[in-house]
């Protein structure tokens, strides 16, 4: 039995210039952290039943991996040659299409478990890049490159993506005081609306040239965000959050919509200093920046409109940064 294990990401500014449609003609950046939530992955042996199991949110058993629905599962075991033999299950700490990177979490996890099954260890970036082949090219997601990254390497980095189709990292070290700092003034809601990024990102990779001047302008943003991370400028952070989210709800009709312009603007006339909706957009959490003593009221505020809109799944979700990326966290017999 082979365990797997990747974290979820926070994005800061910069998500959609991991576009490759953008950085062929213009450096991507984005910087990020791995949070500690996780995507489990556990690939089970089975040599005495010639079968493929499926175990997720449903239980698929079948002859050949060819006849799974899951696009990701079977796109990874026809790709590597696995036809029979194993059960793969995966687990989550939060529900799938949530804005936190989730499916690429999955694929680095699933990636990373499957060369192990066949006895190859893979390294970090060799995890990520598996993990950007199967999304893009094999299952076709329009999607960039930078959840399958932040799962495969864990910490807080900015990620450049290069005209070759090259990543670099660059770590950024913060101390325990200035994570700390970071950490409580920090709030993520799940809206309780999900979507899938696919699903955003197909309208904005369409209108990538009339909205370059923009990219351009949120991929030069990290290097102001990183310059008021390392001063622990709280506030100044805030403040490019909520640029980059009006840039960031430019570039496409469904990044945004009335009810997530309610809870947004709600945090803000409730002391927020900025924020942003995490992801490629259309729901799943946003995140706020704001003064410690101002939490309780942007709590009530985005839990009022919450409730008048009956987004029953509404909640907060209290989060820290890890180094951690994604590990093999058991491989053996039980």
């Amino acid at each position: 039995m082979i365990i797997t294990r990747a974290p979820l990401r926070v994005s800061f500014v910069g998500g959609g210039t991991d576009l490759p449609d953008f950085y062929r003609r213009y450096p991507g950046r984005v910087i990020s952290t791995a949070i500690d939530k996780f995507v489990y992955l556990v690939i089970n042996r089975t040599p005495l039943i010639p079968k493929v199991s499926a175990r997720y949110s449903v239980s698929e058993t079948v002859d050949h991996p060819k006849n799974l629905q899951h696009t990701r599962i079977r796109a990874a075991l026809l790709d590597l040659g696995i036809e029979k033999g194993l059960e793969i299950g995966s687990f989550a700490s939060l529900p799938a299409k949530t804005g936190l990177g989730s499916s690429s979490s999955f694929s680095v996890a699933l990636m990373k478990g499957l060369h192990a099954y066949r006895g190859k260890k893979i390294d970090k970036k060799e995890a990520a890049e598996a993990a950007c082949r199967l999304e893009i090219e094999l299952v076709k997601e329009p999607i960039g490159k930078q959840d399958q990254y932040a799962a495969a390497f864990g910490g807080f980095n900015i990620f450049q993506f290069n005209s070759d189709g090259t990543v670099d990292i660059e770590p950024i070290l913060l101390d325990y005081k200035k994570q700390t700092l970071l950490e409580d003034h920090m709030l993520i809601f799940f809206t309780g609306i999900s979507r899938t990024a696919s699903s955003v990102l197909t309208e904005q990779k369409s209108r990538i040239d009339e909205h370059f001047e923009t990219y351009k302008k949120m991929a030069d943003s990290v290097f102001d965000f990183k310059e008021k991370l390392i001063k622990g400028d709280i506030k100044g952070m805030a403040e490019i959050l909520h640029q980059g989210w009006l840039h960031k709800k430019s570039l496409a009709s469904n990044v945004s919509n009335n009810l997530i312009d309610s809870l947004y603007e709600a945090g803000l006339k409730t002391g927020a200093w900025g924020g942003k909706i995490l992801g490629a957009g259309g729901g799943g959490c946003i995140m706020f920046l704001s003064p410690i003593d101002k939490k309780p009221a942007i709590r009530l505020a985005v839990n009022e409109i919450a409730k008048a809109n009956n987004l029953s799944d509404f909640c907060e979700i209290p989060v820290k940064l890890v180094q951690s990326g994604c590990d093999i966290i058991f491989n053996g017999d039980i």
